[in-house]
């Protein structure tokens, strides 16, 4: 199945970071926004939070909002009434990302340095933060240098099933969508972005389409395959 393909476009969450997107009913937002610096009140940063949150998240799979997502900035902005003080913004803006940033175990690393070898790597990743943390992470993680492009969509505003941010990497890489093939986790926006640019997907964490390539179990799964 990989015959003919130069370039492999992984999806991050779920694939090869974990632990992400942590604004459960349980998460008291407020413990690292006043490690932090933060002086609203315990509740409002809470409250904050998770305001901003329902905001994007009912935006996330609106196909109105596809091409033009609202940055994090905006929808604080746009939810919170009255002006916030100072440095605040900056604040809540870090503590939301906090919350939305995974890890990245030492295996999965491995297993991205393994397909390197073999394949020129891209990922095409749906964030809603300023993608600093994740480069630091990266960093830290070891895994950097492994990709060609990286395709974040709090840069440009496009999210997943749209084909635009695999297209722009498919560009920037000077491949065709048939010397490519996306990996990633989720149906709807993986595979369906993968399809509607007219590039192979394989599924990986348990998730299963008959549109897909093939699936596996894990990242890892895949790369002991090949």
């Amino acid at each position: 199945m990989f015959t003919g393909k130069k370039a492999l476009l992984l999806d991050m969450n779920s694939t090869f970071m974990f632990g992400e997107d942590r604004f459960g009913d349980a998460e008291d937002f407020s413990v690292h926004y006043f490690t932090i610096g933060g002086t609203l009140l315990r509740n409002e940063i809470n409250r904050i939070v998770r305001v901003v949150y329902e905001y994007l998240d009912v935006r996330y799979p609106d196909e109105r909002y596809r091409h033009n997502f609202p940055s994090l900035e905006n929808a604080i902005l746009e939810v919170v009434d009255g002006n916030l003080e100072g440095n605040e913004i900056e604040k809540i803006i870090e503590t939301f990302t906090f919350h939305e940033l995974g890890h990245i175990p030492a295996d999965y690393a491995a297993a991205l340095h393994s397909l390197k070898k073999r394949f020129t790597l891209a990922a095409v990743i749906d964030i809603w933060s300023p993608k600093i943390a994740w480069l630091k992470t990266f960093e830290r993680a070891g895994i950097a240098s492994v990709f060609s492009v990286l395709s974040f969509s709090s840069d440009h505003g496009m999210v997943k099933p749209s084909p635009r941010p695999f297209e722009f990497v498919l560009r920037e890489l000077g491949v065709s969508n048939n010397e490519a093939m996306v990996i990633g986790d989720s149906p709807r926006r993986d595979l369906g972005g993968a399809k509607s640019a007219g590039i192979d997907c394989i599924l990986v964490g348990g998730a299963q389409h008959n549109d897909a390539l093939t699936s596996f179990g894990s990242l890892i799964e895949l790369c002991n395959t090949i």
